[in-house]
């Protein structure tokens, strides 16, 4: 038999073949092991600091020198052209969406301007450009309502204090606040460690017995949104001291209790006299309500999913809907198609919106007819159950509808507290009718129009030129010195 050698001296082709396989195998394990080292070597280089960062360094990109990933992806929340079905970054206005919203408003800000809102990267110029912050004649906006738009506000509180930042006119700290949402609001500057930079939050878990230091790295990627996307409320006339009202718990009829028990009202509407209650975003309470934070996801975890650039993985700080990732966010855990994802989810949105849309229409035939009924002689005996199934039947809705999402960080619960809204609003409606039959009024009433934008804020008594006007003057005054970073 001959052996190896003598083979390839037959057979020299061979020989060469061989020899080049070779060349070529160690060549290739040879690249494949300098990736690995520069990958590596990318890993290390991520996490070394090339510029200090100061304690309260309210300017994102100083810390992007640092975090050029991070800061890169952080910018793109300047992208407006993202719109889902119900949501997204693109602008939409929602008082012409649905015209019922103004006269659930009457008498308070939201019915002179209300739309989606843009990304973080806009916080500051849209709360400057907001008609609900009012205008050169009429802006009595607490500074309270600068608190979770930029992170020039730890920078102030630690100067003055919470209570005094609080008390102060939002008019009056403009100029401090210039930096909008970023990295200061939510990273220890020295270890890049989650943090809790508003006290409001600290506060609110310390009522409960809770430190914030006792919850986990998972807890906290919740928690420093939970900051600002949550249900609080101004306490105090003049203090306007920033709190949550979570003493009786995180639901909706928790938080109606909570208020109740204090006699709190955000304004008395302007046709029905009732003392209101206005839901901010009480996201992460409805969040925490839903089978995704029972199975332990984070708000990060969807709207901050995990990128991978080379040999380096970090976070990527593009805050936005999952719809618009879902790669990256959904089919991390699910493994669905894309089409069937997004089916998925706005199959669950529709029925939520379906009934939202109900306890809005029910809810301004409320207000109205009890106009009415006030305008024809009900005494405040026969209207204060009324005026108390309407407080409770709006709070409801608008706990749902104040929140990001449409109702899908946790639908089961949005549908139920619809559900109790509706329930309300419509018995509301059918005490209503008693009081108006005894007051000689044909029921149903004859309503005014209120099927447009237009038609609904002037039904209210708005001068929507005026208020405009007001603005564009309040801005031309104040560009000069609120347009200098800090």
């Amino acid at each position: 038999m001959k052996s190896v050698q003598d083979f390839l001296k037959d057979k020299p082709k061979m020989a060469w073949l061989i020899f080049a396989g070779t060349v070529l195998i160690v060549f290739l394990i040879g690249l494949f092991a300098s990736s690995i080292i520069e990958r590596r070597g990318e890993s290390f280089k991520t996490f070394q600091m090339v510029k200090e960062i100061a304690d309260w360094e309210p300017r994102n990109e100083v810390w992007g020198e640092n975090f050029p990933r991070e800061y890169e992806s952080y910018m793109k929340t300047k992208d407006t052209t993202f719109a889902s079905k119900y949501g997204g970054s693109a602008t939409r206005d929602y008082l012409a969406e649905s015209p019922e919203l103004v006269i659930l408003w009457a008498g308070y800000a939201f019915s002179k301007d209300y739309s989606q809102a843009r990304g973080h990267a806009y916080a500051v110029e849209d709360i400057k450009n907001t008609l609900r912050t009012g205008g050169e004649k009429n802006s009595p906006m607490p500074a309270t309502c600068w608190t979770c738009k930029s992170t020039d506000v730890p920078r102030v509180m630690a100067k003055t204090g919470p209570a005094e930042f609080y008390k102060s006119k939002w008019k009056d700290l403009g100029p401090e606040i210039t930096n909008h949402i970023g990295c200061q609001d939510c990273h220890d500057p020295k270890s890049m460690n989650l943090r809790i930079t508003r006290p409001a939050l600290i506060e609110a878990f310390e009522r409960q017995g809770k430190d914030i230091k006792s919850f986990s790295r998972q807890e906290m990627r919740s928690l420093v949104c939970a900051q600002c996307h949550v249900e609080y409320y101004f306490k105090g006339k003049t203090e306007k001291y920033l709190t949550f009202p979570w003493d009786k718990g995180f639901s909706a009829d928790s938080m109606e209790a909570y208020f109740d028990n204090i006699e709190f009202s955000d304004w008395t509407h302007k046709l029905s006299k009732t003392p209101m209650l206005k839901a901010q975003h009480p996201d992460f309470e409805l969040f925490k309500t839903g089978v995704h934070a029972e199975r332990g996801v984070s708000c990060a975890d969807c709207h901050m999913a995990y990128k991978s650039e080379g040999g380096v993985k970090f976070t990527d700080h593009h805050m936005q809907s999952p719809l618009n990732n879902v790669a990256n966010s959904c089919q991390v855990c699910h493994r669905e198609s894309t089409d069937q994802l997004i089916k998925d989810v706005y199959s669950r949105q529709d029925r939520v919106w379906e009934l939202r849309r109900l306890a809005e229409k029910t809810l301004a035939v409320a207000h109205l007819e009890a106009k009415i009924a006030w305008d024809n002689g009900a005494t405040d005996a026969e209207m204060k159950p009324v005026l108390r199934l309407i407080r409770h039947a709006q709070w409801r809705w608008d706990w749902v509808a104040a929140a990001n999402g449409m109702g899908f960080h946790s639908p089961d619960e949005s549908l139920r507290v619809l559900g109790t809204s509706i329930q309300k609003a419509e018995e509301a409606r059918r005490m209503l009718a008693v009081v108006l039959v005894k007051k000689g009024v044909n029921y149903p009433p004859q309503l005014p129009d209120f099927s447009s934008k237009k038609k609904a804020q002037e039904l209210i008594g708005l001068d929507m030129a005026a208020e405009h006007q007001d603005k564009r003057d309040f801005l031309t005054n104040t560009a000069s010195k609120w347009n200098n970073k800090k």
